[in-house]
């Protein structure tokens, strides 16, 4: 989803952010669309050119909060620097003879519907190795919590609940969200570990109404990993493990692939067109093979660091571009924005 035409798409779909030309540094006004003051990037409410405009330092020069301004902005290189040091903590990712695809047939036309792969795409997964580790485990526990079609009251059991807490517990357990959390740490977005879990449940599964009746009928986390069906269409889906489950159970019909990415062992991306469900999915971007923790960690550095931007990473010495939307019709905390949207951008 990476050329100007979908991306194009995406914004009209979750709200482009107005400009921070000429407002850096200025009052906070919860009327505003957007943000530009000194904590809008802790908030996730900047706007989108935040980091071209404000990123040089407070008006006054002087420290808030213990910190100085410059201390807490992200660099793109520092950007690149952790994400590779999170792909090279990826212990659970999987290893090249863990999956086999079949991609058979490239479209450069995706908007087509047809179906030119009679074939899975997923020819074989280790399911056993990878799906029994805690991290793996624990996120397949949350696929059947949801229901994809907007509109539709999301309501949680306790055990559900506890599910998403246990996930949370898991991850942070491994090398990627370790990193992830030094790295947000000394950037002085969090001061405790507790309060960057807190934050990822606000933001990832914190409820929100896509729908125009319904409170409750989507969150950041549904939307991405397990995708939505709205208007008759796919949204969201970008993970590889709900696509190989459904695939398995005949509800994924893989069609064609749009893009492979230059890695040549996991995780790799692919861009990929497919019916979930009875509803066609257009233009869909995934990583194939990485762990849940990795996926989710790259994301919530993106949505933090550049909340409604691309983020430019790198992994295994490749260029990997995340795009991030924020949902801007609610907030959570102190005005705190839930995430709508993130997925890679390919080309």
């Amino acid at each position: 989803m990476g050329n100007n035409k979908s991306r194009g798409r995406a914004q009209a779909l979750y709200g482009p952010a107005d400009s921070c030309q000429g407002r850096c540094n200025e009052k906070y006004d919860k009327k505003d669309e957007c943000h530009c003051d000194d904590k809008c990037e802790q908030k996730q409410n900047c706007c989108g050119d935040y980091h071209i405009h404000c990123r040089t330092g407070t008006t006054d020069g002087k420290e808030k909060e213990g910190f100085s301004y410059r201390d807490n902005t992200i660099t793109d290189e520092e950007l690149q620097v952790v994400s590779e040091k999170i792909y090279h903590c990826d212990r659970n990712r999987a290893a090249e003879s863990d999956i086999v695809l079949n991609k058979q047939y490239f479209t450069s036309k995706t908007s087509g519907q047809e179906d030119n792969s009679p074939e899975k795409l997923f020819s074989y997964v280790n399911h056993k190795k990878l799906f029994s580790r805690p991290s793996y485990a624990s996120f397949i526990k949350l696929l059947d919590n949801y229901n994809a079609h907007v509109g539709t009251q999301e309501k949680f059991t306790q055990e559900q609940m506890k599910e998403q807490d246990n996930f949370l517990q898991e991850i942070m357990k491994t090398e990627v969200m370790k990193e992830l959390y030094t790295f947000l740490h000394s950037k002085h977005r969090y001061d405790t570990e507790a309060e960057f879990v807190a934050d990822l449940k606000n933001m990832w599964f914190g409820l929100y109404s896509r729908g125009k009746d319904e409170e409750g009928d989507s969150s950041g986390f549904e939307h991405v990993f397990l995708g939505e069906i709205k208007n008759e269409k796919v949204s969201g889906f970008h993970n590889w493990i709900r696509f190989y489950l459904l695939e398995k159970q005949g509800i994924v019909n893989y069609f064609s692939y749009s893009y492979d990415g230059p890695w040549t062992s996991y995780p790799d991306v692919l861009g990929i067109q497919f019916n979930f469900d009875g509803f066609y999915k257009e233009v869909g971007s995934a990583f194939i093979g990485s762990s849940p923790e990795f996926e989710f960690g790259l994301y919530s550095l993106c949505f933090i660091a550049r909340p409604s931007r691309v983020c430019h990473l790198k992994i295994g010495g490749k260029n990997l571009d995340i795009q991030t939307y924020a949902w801007d019709k609610s907030t959570y905390g102190n005005g705190k924005r839930y995430i709508a949207t993130a997925y890679v951008a390919t080309p």
